[in-house]
């Protein structure tokens, strides 16, 4: 990649602000990160990240419900090229305590100040891609 004054604005490499040590042994047994930004990796980027789910989580992806400040879009697509819309398995997410199962590909819009989670994968046939973006600099949530 080049060195010009807008290759900032691009990351190609995993890099995490802060890691926990214990989130990243327990998040690893189910997924692999792929990319993540946010503005303490570029300048005034919002929080986004993306990971492939490669394994059944039916507990701990995120088992404590919670609220942003800002809006957040949660989505899950498959991976399956000839069907993009079948999830390729299921995922458990829950939106103002009311218990959603998703087995499609998917976007899910969180307004700012909603409850949302648990998130639990309850079946994975196939991998599944994850992404989450918070209208944010930062992922900062609240009990």
């Amino acid at each position: 990649m080049s060195s010009s004054e807008t290759s900032k604005y691009i990351v190609t490499e995993l890099k995490m602000t802060d890691p926990d040590p214990e989130v990243e042994a327990r998040y690893s047994a189910y997924a692999k990160r792929v990319l993540r930004i946010d503005d303490g990796l570029v300048d005034g980027a919002f929080h986004m990240e993306t990971a492939w789910y490669l394994h059944a989580a039916p507990a701990g992806i995120q088992d404590k419900p919670h609220v942003h400040d800002s809006d957040e879009i949660i989505a899950f697509f498959g991976s399956d090229p000839s069907d993009p819309y079948e999830l390729g398995g299921e995922v458990e997410l829950w939106l103002d305590g009311e218990r959603h199962l998703i087995d499609r590909s998917a976007m899910v819009f969180v307004p700012a100040g909603m409850k949302h989670c648990p998130l639990n994968i309850t079946r994975l046939d196939r991998p599944i891609f994850h992404l989450i973006a918070v209208a944010s600099g930062q992922y900062a949530k609240r009990v």
